[in-house]
């Protein structure tokens, strides 16, 4: 199957050919040395053979970097830039429309394809779901933007400088392709392709996003419109609840956990809904997806989020906010442990552990973080979870509880099937509802109403579950929840300054002092203990303790450039200024102008 993808996508090449530049991204044209429409577009094989060049739009993703699930980020970003004060629209990158050309110009030209119309079908429902992604991805970045539906001719003065679209114009057309591809796309086949049921899960999962972000943003004016979105988030999720799909679970905990993103084989894994499939023998690697200790950190807080395995929050047990990196594991959720480094771990099979660094937070990712049993040493050929059947559980779960319609047996069949995995106890909905977690609710303070306790444990359990698969940015925004980016990050909390045991063995193995010559804290060590000590001094400014001597590990970011998250400007992005100059009758977003 790999080895005629790779034949596909180059020939897809050579049809579509690299796209010439122009005014706008949008109005990029075919060469004419390049093979015509006319000539191509004439079989259901040729539909197929095009529309595999859209499988690279939409991938999957390993980390949560525009989020606050980040302690820190070397590599920066444009959120980091934005909240610290750093992006304004001449700066600012984005506004590209290259993919929704590609994508259209199939769409406009299958007038002489002739084949069973059902394939044709499918084909378009393919091509639409990714219109309905492009789309998606616009309207989160942007909020209202122009819609086209068809290839755009330079001579189209009023279609190529139109005014933007209303945001409840562009969702309509999301939802619309989306549902066109959940009734065309044929439901058999391989997970590597798209089917009926991805097609039903981008549904459920673009339904949910814009229903909640109606709810939540009432300066929309779109509130009254938010449950309609929301009940075909809940119907959609349910449809692939019928599909034959199930969570991956033989009793082992974290490991069934690990497993799911691991693994070089997930083709008979039935929690895959869709999935990226790297191979060894073609030496097709998914090394562009490092995780561990790369640039960034695991924050205090999504660290926090995880609950103890007797299903109370962490947060509630005594000196939470005052344990040690050692200590921080013990009696955790076990996807913790799968997701976040834990003492122990190595980087190679029965090597040493891993010395975890203080500059970045001390919390690394070790989620995607694979072990090849036969090197013994990383590997770059697991497959990649793009998406799964937790997340239909999940937002099956959170949109009855939006819509005031959840019951513990609904939880019984989402959130807790995904707990009993984890070998976490079961959330009762009564007690969740009787008394809500006090430090979610100051997360979340626009949940209100009888169904709050029980919303914001259904929240912790997306965070949980999702760790590090790129959906809590997008669940930040839908749900007004901005404000949690402008709170400085932490790192591991440190009572003193002195050496640390971070391995788990018992032996001291870092240490955290001021400045090279104030090694007083070390007095008392062996010998043998100071020399194999990693040391790391305040003094370099690289972080800072919050208290001084003592506390959470702080990045010198939150003084020089603090963060400030600027409602409701922040929720989307600029656009670019030449583009405005191209076209005075684009305005910018909410708070932007």
């Amino acid at each position: 199957m790999k080895a005629t993808y790779y034949i596909h996508i180059f020939l897809f090449v050579l049809i579509v050919g690299t796209l010439a530049g122009c005014k706008k991204d949008f109005l990029d044209r075919i060469p004419e040395t390049t093979i015509t429409p006319n000539q191509f577009f004439k079989t259901t094989a040729d539909l197929e053979t095009y529309s595999n060049g859209f499988y690279g739009m939409f991938g999957p993703s390993t980390n949560d970097l525009f989020s606050d699930n980040i302690s820190v980020n070397l590599g920066g970003s444009e959120l980091d830039n934005m909240i610290r004060g750093k992006i304004n629209p001449t700066n600012v990158g984005g506004w590209k429309w290259e993919n929704l050309r590609t994508i259209n110009y199939m769409l406009n030209n299958l007038q002489q394809v002739q084949g069973d119309p059902a394939t044709i079908k499918h084909f378009v429902g393919i091509a639409r779901f990714y219109r309905a992604i492009f789309y998606f991805n616009m309207i989160a970045r942007y909020g209202d933007v122009p819609y086209y539906s068809t290839v755009l001719n330079p001579d189209d003065q009023a279609q190529l400088y139109k005014a933007k679209d209303p945001r409840a114009l562009v969702a309509d057309s999301v939802k619309a392709d989306l549902e066109y591809a959940a009734a065309n796309v044929m439901a058999t086949g391989t997970n590597t392709r798209i089917t009926k049921w991805a097609a039903l899960t981008l549904l459920a999962r673009f339904c949910l996003f814009e229903g909640t972000f109606r709810k939540y943003h009432d300066e929309l004016g779109l509130q009254a419109s938010a449950s309609t979105f929301i009940q075909r988030a809940e119907s959609a999720s349910k449809e692939v609840m019928g599909g034959g799909f199930s969570i991956y679970n033989t009793g082992k905990k974290g490991e069934d956990y690990q497993k799911l993103f691991t693994s070089e084989n997930l083709s008979a894994n039935k929690e895959m809904i869709f999935y990226d499939d790297y191979d060894r023998a073609l030496n097709r690697s998914n090394s562009t997806h490092y995780v561990f200790d790369w640039q960034w950190a695991i924050s205090k807080s999504m660290i926090d989020t995880y609950l103890m395995t007797d299903g109370t929050p962490f947060t509630s047990s005594p000196n939470w906010d005052k344990k040690t990196y050692a200590e921080i594991f013990n009696n955790r959720d076990p996807r913790m442990a799968v997701t976040i480094m834990p003492p122990g771990f190595s980087t190679t099979l029965g090597g040493i552990p891993n010395k975890t660094r203080p500059t970045f937070g001390g919390y690394p990712q070790i989620k995607f973080y694979a072990i090849d049993p036969v090197s013994k040493v990383y590997t770059e050929f697991t497959d990649l979870p793009i998406l799964r059947y937790a997340e239909v559980l999940l937002i099956h779960a959170e949109a009855r509880a939006e819509l005031g319609l959840l019951n513990q047996v609904d939880l019984d069949n989402t959130i807790n099937v995904l707990r009993n995995r984890a070998g976490v106890a079961a959330l009762n909905m009564a007690a969740a509802n009787t008394a809500p977690d006090v430090v979610l609710a100051n997360m979340y303070p626009q949940i209100t109403g009888a169904n709050k306790g029980v919303l914001l444990e259904i929240r912790r359990e997306r965070n949980v579950e999702m760790a590090c698969e790129g959906l809590r940015f997008y669940d930040l925004l839908r749900w007004k929840a901005g404000k949690l980016l402008e709170r400085p990050t932490q790192g591991m909390y440190l009572p003193k300054l002195g050496a640390y045991d971070v391995t788990g063995d018992g032996i001291e193995d870092i240490a955290i002092l001021q400045a090279a010559n104030q090694e007083g804290p070390l007095d008392g060590l062996s010998a043998d203990v100071k020399k194999n000590l990693v040391k790391y001094y305040l003094s370099d400014n690289s972080f800072y303790l919050s208290n001084g001597n003592s506390g959470f590990i702080m990045f010198p970011e939150n003084i020089s450039a603090p963060r400030s998250f600027i409602e409701p400007k922040y929720y989307y992005f600029p656009i670019p200024m030449q583009q405005i100059l191209l076209n005075p009758q684009l305005k910018q977003p909410t708070g932007w102008q």
